[in-house]
């Protein structure tokens, strides 16, 4: 059992620290928000995570998990300290490492004894040298630390699932002692261990998250290729699939990859790589697909019913990905003020990410939580995320509902041979468009 104190309560930081409780660790999780800890001290969760609710009231049930705004007295008393600030994209691309640095400083001016150091947090290569020598540059008096790069892989939406039951945990150490040290927390969760060094474990981070980045925008960029062609790029996927050296997984073709992790790492990756004097071409291609692909979903919308002024539309999903509240870099943000702009009148549908939509672009938009609401008097509708309310449409009441049956999908929901049996005019991503000679005709 050891004393940890997890500096920051966001995403990364919550999960871990809960799980770490749930295995009979002392956890502290401490942040500066004041207003956030309060939250959890009530047992309000600032996240939507399946299960992550149920598990801190558990384990603050227990006492193994409490939460403090005294970041001072969790470093004196812990053994371990995790860093898992948020480190936020710049104007540039770059990551911001401002609240790490912080959060080292911090740490320095409190050591009181040998302590780990782990940086949860994704950071650019040679981050934990630089949080060593902070931490050496604010200390009163002599200690002696370790520093440790731990580097996570939780998918939102099963990130509790994820951490309990690891794929692998990668351990970027600066001694023995603080790799054993960390090794053993992660015992219950995983006996595949990756050793590294901190460089090494850093750089796993960013490229694990590019890779499959660049797995969706390569998937996408074949749908494009498709639509030219008249091929399905649905079965495209599953014949390219089933090679078991490239998998199923990440081969979905869609609107792009959003969200708190693959934008942000791969703008990162880019910088880290300009840094170091190579020019990596392949993940500029990665961002540059991405960044379009949500562009070509409302070309399609366009050319389809043309002005969009006084056109009702409607959007299914404000969420990056189902199971998630997490908005950051979700199509929706870039979709629903452009609609507006052009004049249409946008009605949203999201079942947890309201609050945070209304925060980033207010009322360009009237949200609802029913799904048919949404739907209702709508010219279109398009599909971004794919909640199961989503996939489970009655569609026939979907055409009773609207005033045109047109839906352009981003995620590839529905069969077209049903589509077209139904009537719609469906537009999906890399497969062939139900009613293509009406489109055609509109576009002439």
């Amino acid at each position: 059992m050891r004393k940890i104190a997890v500096i920051g309560t966001g995403y990364v930081g919550l999960v871990s620290g809960t799980c770490f409780a749930d295995t009979g660790n002392q956890v502290m999780c401490c942040d500066i928000d004041q207003a956030k800890i309060n939250s959890l001290v009530q047992g309000m969760i600032p996240i939507y995570e399946p299960g992550l609710k149920e598990l801190v009231h558990k384990n603050v049930r227990r006492g193994t998990l409490q939460f403090t705004s005294n970041i001072q007295q969790s470093i004196l008393d812990a053994d371990v300290i995790y860093i898992a600030v948020g480190t936020p994209m710049t104007a540039t691309g770059e990551a911001d490492l401002t609240y790490v640095k912080q959060a080292a400083k911090t740490i320095g001016e409190n050591l009181n004894g040998y302590k780990v150091i782990v940086t949860k947090s994704t950071v650019p290569v040679g981050t934990g040298r630089i949080i060593a020598s902070i931490i050496r540059e604010s200390l009163e008096e002599h200690q002696t630390f370790d520093v440790v790069s731990n580097p996570e892989f939780l998918r939102e939406g099963s990130a509790v699932k994820d951490t309990m039951n690891m794929e692998r945990a990668v351990i970027g150490a600066t001694s023995e002692k603080a790799f054993q040290i960390i090794a053993d927390l992660h015992q219950p969760f995983t006996s595949n261990i990756v050793r590294a060094s901190l460089e090494t474990a850093e750089i796993i981070k960013y490229a694990a998250n590019a890779f499959l980045a660049t797995k969706i925008s390569f998937i996408n960029d074949i749908a494009n290729i498709c639509e030219r062609v008249g091929a399905d790029v649905t079965q495209v996927s599953k014949g390219v699939g089933m090679d078991s050296r490239i998998g199923p997984k990440f081969l979905q073709a869609g609107v792009g990859f959003g969200g708190s992790c693959f934008p942000k790492d791969t703008a990162a990756l880019m910088h880290i790589a300009e840094d170091s004097g190579y020019d990596f071409k392949l993940i500029k291609a990665v961002i540059e697909t991405n960044e379009h692909q949500r562009v070509r979903l409302v070309e399609k919308l366009l050319q389809t019913l043309g002005s969009l002024k006084g056109k009702t539309i409607s959007i299914l999903g404000l969420a990056f990905k189902p199971n998630t509240n997490d908005i950051r870099s979700s199509p929706a943000l870039d979709i629903i003020p452009y609609l507006a702009e052009q004049g249409a009148i946008v009605k949203a549908y999201d079942p947890i990410a309201i609050v945070e939509t209304k925060k980033q672009i207010g009322y360009q938009c009237t949200y609802t939580e029913n799904v048919y609401e949404a739907i209702a008097g709508s010219d279109a509708c398009m599909i971004l995320t794919d909640w199961q309310d989503v996939k489970k449409l009655d569609l026939a009441k979907v055409k009773q509902l609207m005033n045109k049956p047109l839906i352009v999908d981003g995620r590839n929901l529905f069969e077209l041979e049903r589509m077209r049996e139904l009537g719609f005019t469906y537009l999906s991503v890399g497969r062939p468009a139900v009613r293509e000679e009406t489109i055609i005709s509109k576009v002439i």
